[in-house]
């Protein structure tokens, strides 16, 4: 008999701890669209915005172990509270981030903010995983994380139609180029007064969400699994994860993984800018996008019933560097088209390296495992910098730096694929 997805016993948990995946994506994909914002309204080079992903993604990559042995220490559920805590206060911090008017201080909010989605993060992947027979734990990974999409099409949806349109430094004239760098230094300070408050404002509506969240999950008596609690000295669950190969080359690909998606969805707007297309409308291209990673989810999830997961990983790689190197290759709306295509076959690549990487890894090790895991998160912090400088520099051989730039992507994707051929090679020999 075929073990259930999701026990009865466990499905109001899992229904619980599933919501937290939306609450991060929506952090997620309202912040891409951002560094476009302040890129503009802030006056910076494509390299200098880009550090909102490096604040963003840098707090993953300092919480992440930290939130691990705090986790193996207490609970899973303590692990939550402290997340959804720190994430709301963050979300706060945006208040004091726009009156100061200070670049520095909204990516130090940020920072504080990922604070808390480490934590997150570090606890509701493991936990889904546990909560059900070992057979089934990637699926029903795979199955809670496609409703991270969901936040993040919120979030994006936010940034289109809330936060984009009423930037007044984003404003164009008939030829579709902006004028705000063109203004006297007086008229720019009212601008960036509005638009750093249209950018606060939904940062605060999160952090009530966040907040009832916590109250929530507080008053919700959580089932105690085998991987909660202190078991095991550290150093020794170190040394079992460095041996495992499948788990140390799985983390190594993660970092590519998560590198390749945040420079993906990111400068896609810049890609779109590149066509003469304005932010508010760049966005709806990232919405596309975050649409096809939605629908291929719950598709991937449905093929894993038939096809080996690390097949199905090296596939959807190969895909994605076919539709990279169409984004690279072709200057115009077609190239943009490859660029929204690459999403749908990320859909399923972090939680089946998540999964592929933490299945023959030691239940009592499984919390610290999926630490490093969150950790590769890091890869969005340490990419997109290097992107925006090559897109800073315009034209390189006579091609569009920004299509140029997609290169760095394509190259993650090959070695994600290498990975799932690697790893389903080893399945077939064993």
């Amino acid at each position: 008999m075929q073990a259930k997805l999701v026990e009865k016993k466990y499905l109001i948990t899992f229904i619980l701890i599933t919501s937290l995946f939306a609450l991060w994506g929506f952090a997620n994909d309202i912040t891409n669209p951002m560094v476009a914002a302040f890129q503009t309204v802030m006056e910076l080079s494509a390299f200098e915005a880009s550090m909102v992903q490096f604040a963003f993604y840098g707090g993953y990559a300092t919480m992440a172990i930290p939130a691990a042995l705090f986790i193996r220490r207490y609970s899973y559920k303590s692990g939550i509270l402290l997340g959804l805590g720190l994430y709301a206060i963050g979300a706060f911090l945006f208040i004091p981030a726009a009156e100061a008017q200070s670049f520095t201080f909204f990516c130090f909010s940020l920072y504080i903010l990922t604070f808390g989605l480490a934590f997150l993060e570090t606890t509701a992947n493991p936990f889904i995983l546990s909560l059900g027979a070992k057979e089934t734990s990637t699926r029903r990974l795979n199955l809670a994380q496609a409703f991270n999409p969901m936040g993040s099409l919120s979030g994006m949806a936010v940034a289109s139609l809330i936060v984009l349109p009423a930037l007044w430094s984003d404003r164009r004239n008939a030829a579709g180029e902006t004028f705000f760098h063109t203004l006297s230094e007086a008229e720019k300070a009212d601008i960036r007064l509005h638009d750093l408050a249209v950018i606060r404002d939904p940062y605060v509506v999160i952090g009530i969400v966040v907040l009832i969240m916590f109250i929530i999950i507080a008053l919700k008596k959580m089932p105690v699994t085998a991987s909660t609690g202190n078991q095991g000295r550290n150093s020794e669950i170190l040394t079992r994860l460095w041996h495992n190969k499948v788990y140390r080359e799985g983390v190594l690909t993660q970092v590519f993984y998560v590198a390749a998606q945040i420079m993906v969805w990111t400068f896609i707007i810049q890609y779109a800018d590149n066509l003469g297309i304005d932010k508010a409308t760049a966005q709806n291209y990232n919405i596309l996008a975050m649409s096809m990673f939605l629908c291929s989810r719950f598709i991937s999830t449905f093929l894993m019933k038939y096809v080996n997961t690390r097949a199905l990983l090296a596939i959807f790689g190969v895909g994605a560097m076919l539709c990279t190197a169409g984004a690279i290759l072709i200057v115009g709306t077609w190239g943009l088209y490859c660029l929204v295509g690459i999403s749908a076959f990320m859909s399923l690549m972090f939680p089946t390296i998540y999964g592929i990487a933490l299945e023959n890894v030691e239940e009592s090790d499984t919390t610290l495992g999926a630490a490093f895991l969150v950790m590769a998160i890091v890869g969005g912090a340490l990419m997109p910098p290097l992107q925006g400088s090559i897109i800073d520099q315009q034209s390189i051989c006579g091609h569009p730096a920004v299509n140029v730039s997609f290169i760095l992507p394509f190259l993650c994707f090959l070695f994600i694929t290498i990975y799932g051929l690697r790893c389903y090679r080893a399945t077939r020999t064993s």
